[in-house]
């Protein structure tokens, strides 16, 4: 048996980039999805009274309280909103219809940061990430979205 002297190669090289490379969009997908089900989660367990809605060092801007309270006091948009962020989270953590939970998800994610836009800019930073993990991953399935923004679209026959 003999030895052979194994050299490195350019396209070895690259052939392990792409190895890695092929996984990044699944970590986003996956950290998108985790975040939107954590909050999503949590968010229905504070609705049905498990456990508080936790109380921030710094008092909130009157406005962003008030914007709260509206969602909370309306007995059912809190809990559709966290609903909505539970089941879209849990979609792409298990990689089933990504494309329509990234559609679901993206009203909630520009109103999360519309609200800290406008209303309470301290916590804008996990807003201004899910927004750049939502974006990386819809333009991962951007083959998928192309139906979708057709400028002139058939119905399909009866």
């Amino acid at each position: 048996m003999t030895a052979h002297a194994v050299t490195r190669t350019p396209d070895a090289m690259t052939d392990k980039t792409t190895t890695f490379a092929r996984y990044v969009p699944t970590v986003a997908r996956i950290l998108l999805g985790l975040g939107f089900l954590a909050s999503g989660v949590s968010g229905l367990l504070m609705a049905a009274g498990v456990f508080p809605m936790p109380q921030p060092a710094r008092p909130p801007p009157e406005n962003a309280m008030a914007f709260m309270m509206g969602l909370m006091k309306s007995g059912y948009l809190f809990p559709l909103i966290k609903g909505t962020e539970t089941v879209g989270g849990a979609l792409l953590v298990a990689n089933r219809f990504v494309p329509l939970a990234l559609a679901i998800l993206a009203p909630v994610l520009v109103n999360i940061l519309a609200f800290h836009a406008f209303l309470g800019p301290s916590g804008i930073v996990p807003g201004l990430v899910l927004f750049l993990l939502e974006v990386y991953v819809a333009w991962s399935y951007r083959d998928a979205f192309r139906p979708m923004l057709a400028s002139r679209a058939k119905a399909s026959a009866p």
